[in-house]
């Protein structure tokens, strides 16, 4: 540091000691901090009868510590983590106060806090944020004006509501403004009016867009007197339309000819703007089993809430009578049976902190694979599951105040046949775009049907990769059914032998599926390998191997009794590589050798693997990243060999808790628990200790926060 900056930093610290003396405490533990520039001070006032012995502060992770201070008889220390504990003899009394000045990489860092006694337990904890003030000016004069900041890092507003029509009125809010100065609002170049903000820096105000502003993506843009703005980019849409002085037409879609049990169907239409809409079902026997209702809105549109049929809803013919108040339509279905997999949630809509519950039928005395994606389309959880001679299946998943909202897919696959399951966490699900080709595998003289699945008369795009990774053609847009299904033939001719992926999308929902084009069979000389040789139940296996170039192969898995748990058609890429990743070791998983059976023509090759039981060895802890989303930081939390129900504390290293309560989770059948646990904000850099029990055992061990 040159000497100028030294000089700096003390006379910003002189400055600032002599304002904080003057701010006032009023909380039992009181922090109050003032900034200029990247310099603060900071004041703890005890006002309880604990004793104050230890300061620790950190910023977020935008933030670092440059430098600090401290009074005399303390002493400041700073961690890896970037932590800065400030500790002492003399600890600060009831009715005694403190300053601490930090310099920090930034400007406006809010410091988060914690107040400790002698034993290192925990007092009070907090975050302040600072205010800012501006150097004294040299010239007399210019004290007097307002010199207090307008706009800061702080400083925020939002548009209600979040997308505006042209020519809408719309409500702009802003926190953390100057207090009491006037600002002019723009979007984009044009000024549409002028506000004043409140003594602590607030403001409410009403604008309208003009009706000559072009539908497009603008900045909105609060502006004060000398030109310091803050801006916010939203798009504008277009103007509300016109309600038609004639009626709109009563429509109705979203309800195929078939229907079976277990499938979600989103039934929606149009008819008169403002109208109640009301479906009234009528079963074979003429009797009334369903009535649901909604509104149409002001262009027209209605939909009703997503349904499900019933699992033990009879088969037959059904009649549904929708109307809008001025006119009826009829349609009607039938109920069949050709699906070997039917199951549904017990609930369309569950609440974070619930366990999803799924339950139904498939083929008795064979495994199924359960497999649970996120909304965002990632696996979060997969089994194999041993049916019994009654058929029934039953899943179950349970979530945290934490775990992310939206619709999440459950995938059914026993033998050849595949399901898709939605249900949704925090509102009602909605359907995602799905692709299905009638087979896998294809001669080049044939034509792949591709069947396609998302919102009822939605356009889907479709685009193929070839094996070198790059388009194969134009993209193709393809409508969906008014039962929101579609189809379509893809001419192989003239497509090379390889691996081809076909993407289906919709906005940012997309759905890819794998198949194959002119492979051969017994070309050549198998060889497979698995990644390790032990496993346990519930682990995924990695399969690769090498053969001749674009070559079929057919992979089965068997255990120790010989028998089939799980049949894959597989391929080889262009230069002969096996890699598949599809298969899992059941959670509920005989001990032994268990074998790999990889063949195609004459060829084929084994591999053993040796699948040991866990439950002896007590319980496993293992804590990784996770992903980052809007709520927040995240990590896995992953226990293998518990027994039954668990309770989950995290701790830090002074033994407090992080979390508000214990978290309580049933493990599955092979004792194992997958749980994202979100961070919570503001909590401090360090290593923490997570403590897992149930009825017999309990285990720890430590993970890091930075």
């Amino acid at each position: 540091m040159n000497k100028s900056s030294v000089r700096g930093m003390i006379l910003s610290m002189a400055l600032l000691l002599s304002v904080a003396a003057v701010i006032p405490a009023y909380a039992e533990i009181n922090v109050n901090s003032v900034a200029l520039e990247e310099t603060t001070i900071i004041e703890l006032t005890n006002e309880q009868n604990e004793n104050v012995n230890t300061f620790r502060i950190w910023v977020g992770s935008d933030f670092s510590f440059k430098s600090f201070k401290t009074e005399k008889g303390w002493i400041g220390e700073k961690t890896p983590q970037g932590v800065i504990v400030f500790t002492s003899s003399e600890p600060i009394k009831k009715g005694e106060s403190v300053k601490f000045g930090v310099k920090t990489d930034k400007v406006n860092a809010g410091i988060n806090w914690k107040a400790l006694d002698s034993e290192d337990k925990q007092i009070d904890t907090g975050k302040v944020l600072p205010k800012e003030l501006s150097l004294p000016s040299e010239n007399p004069e210019n004290q007097q004006e307002n010199t207090s900041i307008s706009i800061s890092a702080e400083s925020s507003f939002r548009i209600v509501p979040k997308e505006p029509n042209v020519g809408s009125s719309i409500r702009v809010t802003g926190d953390k403004f100057g207090a009491s100065q006037e600002f002019d609002f723009y979007i984009g170049s044009m000024k549409i009016g002028s506000f004043e903000t409140d003594k602590d820096g607030h403001f409410i105000t009403s604008m309208k867009i003009p009706k000559e502003q072009k539908a497009d993506r603008v900045d909105f843009i609060v502006k004060d007197k000398k030109g310091e703005e803050k801006k916010l980019s939203l798009r504008i849409n277009e103007g509300e339309p016109r309600i038609a002085d004639e009626n709109i037409k009563l429509t109705i879609q979203g309800v195929p000819n078939v229907v079976h049990r277990g499938e979600f169907l989103e039934i929606l239409g149009t008819g008169n703007p403002g109208n109640p809409i009301t479906l009234e079902v009528i079963g074979p026997n003429g009797e009334q089993i369903r009535t649901r209702a909604t509104e149409i809105d002001n262009k027209g549109n209605w939909k009703l809430e997503p349904l499900i049929v019933p699992v033990d809803r009879p088969f037959g013919k059904y009649t549904g009578v929708i109307s809008d108040g001025r006119e009826e339509k009829t349609i009607s279905w039938s109920v069949e049976s050709n699906k070997v997999i039917i199951i549904t949630p017990t609930s369309l809509k569950f609440n974070p902190g619930e366990t999803i519950t799924f339950n139904g039928t498939a083929l008795p005395n064979k495994p199924i694979e359960l497999t649970l994606e996120n909304p965002l389309g990632k696996e979060i959880f997969s089994d194999i599951f041993d049916i019994d001679e009654s058929g029934f299946v039953e899943f179950e998943f349970p979530t945290t105040q934490s775990t992310a909202e939206g619709t999440y897919t459950l995938i059914a696959t026993q033998e050849k046949n595949k399901e898709f399951i939605f249900v949704g966490l925090g509102q009602l699900p909605s359907i995602p775009v799905n692709i299905e080709f009638d087979k896998s595998s294809y001669k080049s003289t044939e034509t792949a049907i591709i069947s396609i699945t998302g919102k009822a008369s939605e356009i889907i795009n479709l685009l193929i990769i070839d094996p070198a990774g790059k388009a194969k053609g134009e993209t193709t847009s393809i409508m969906l059914q008014p039962d929101g299904r579609g189809s379509h033939s893809l001419d192989l001719k003239g497509f090379t032998s390889g691996v081809y992926s076909a993407v289906v999308s919709k906005g940012n929902a997309q759905s890819t599926e794998i198949f194959a084009v002119g492979l051969q069979v017994g070309s050549g000389e198998i060889e497979i390998n698995t990644t390790k040789t032990e496993y346990r139940p519930g682990d995924s296996i990695l399969i690769l191997g090498k053969t001749s170039p674009n070559v079929i192969l057919t992979i089965t898995m068997f255990d120790p009794d010989e028998k089939e748990i799980k049949v894959r058609e597989s391929f080889s890429d262009k230069i002969g590589r096996i890699s598949e990743e599809t298969f899992r070791i059941p959670s509920d998983a005989k001990t032994g050798t268990w074998k790999i059976h990889a063949k195609s023509g004459s060829n084929f090759d084994d591999v053993e693997i040796e699948v040991k039981n866990i439950e002896q060895e007590g319980m496993i802890i293992s804590v990784t990243d996770g992903i980052d989303s809007y709520l927040g930081k995240s990590k896995i939390i992953q226990v293998a060999g518990a027994q039954q129900t668990v309770s989950i504390d995290i701790v830090d290293a002074d033994g407090q808790t992080i979390l508000n309560s214990p978290l309580s989770m049933p493990a599955s059948k092979a004792g194992d628990i997958n749980l994202p646990w979100y961070i919570p904000a503001d909590t401090e850099p360090g290593t923490y200790t997570i403590i897992v029990s149930d009825a017999q055992n309990t285990a720890e061990t430590t993970f890091e926060i930075e």
